[in-house]
């Protein structure tokens, strides 16, 4: 993996993309994964605005999570009337570990 340039706030770490290389079956790929926010290599933010989080969300973040070997997820839906309420957290055990 090749990280992008981070940037820091409040003295932590974070990126915002990120380029990983895909190997499947023989085949290699280098591609840019392009999630909303990574924190210290330790969870990942990924922000939507929608009516509802879909399972489709989830797998989405699970997929970043897994490729990025980040132990946890965080999706937040920013379409409720109180955050907290459009909030998940995913846990990828075993994750996070070189």
């Amino acid at each position: 993996m090749v990280p992008s340039e981070g940037t820091r706030i409040a003295n932590l770490k974070r990126i915002c993309q990120q380029t990983v290389i895909i190997n499947y079956k023989g085949f290699t790929r280098e591609e840019p994964l392009r999630f909303d926010i990574c924190v210290e290599r330790c969870v990942l933010v990924e922000a939507k605005a929608v009516e509802k989080i879909l399972p489709i969300h989830k797998a989405q973040l699970l997929s970043y999570m897994k490729l990025l070997n980040i132990p946890i997820g965080l999706l937040i839906n920013f379409h409720e009337l109180k955050v907290t309420d459009g909030i998940s957290r995913l846990v990828l055990p075993g994750a996070g570990r070189e």
